[in-house]
């Protein structure tokens, strides 16, 4: 008894390229079913993370001028 092996194509199959029309369609179709935030929480995590952003930059500004002072005694 033999066993028959099928072959794959070594080619992935090419999907036939859909009409613009249909693109635009289906985009409008599926953004419609996205839940956007409201604008309040919009605001809500715009504020937190400038406030987050600019406590990283006095973090990081602090560092570089303990850098600073630390080579100032040194040299």
């Amino acid at each position: 008894m033999k066993k028959e092996i099928k072959k794959k194509d070594s080619k992935p199959k090419e999907k036939k390229p859909e009409a613009k029309g249909s693109f635009f369609k289906n985009l409008k179709s599926e953004l419609s079913k996205v839940k956007w935030p409201e604008s309040k929480n919009i605001v809500k995590y715009t504020i937190a993370t400038l406030v987050f952003v600019i406590i990283l930059a006095l973090f990081f500004e602090g560092l570089n001028f303990i850098q600073a002072l630390i080579r100032g005694l040194f040299t």
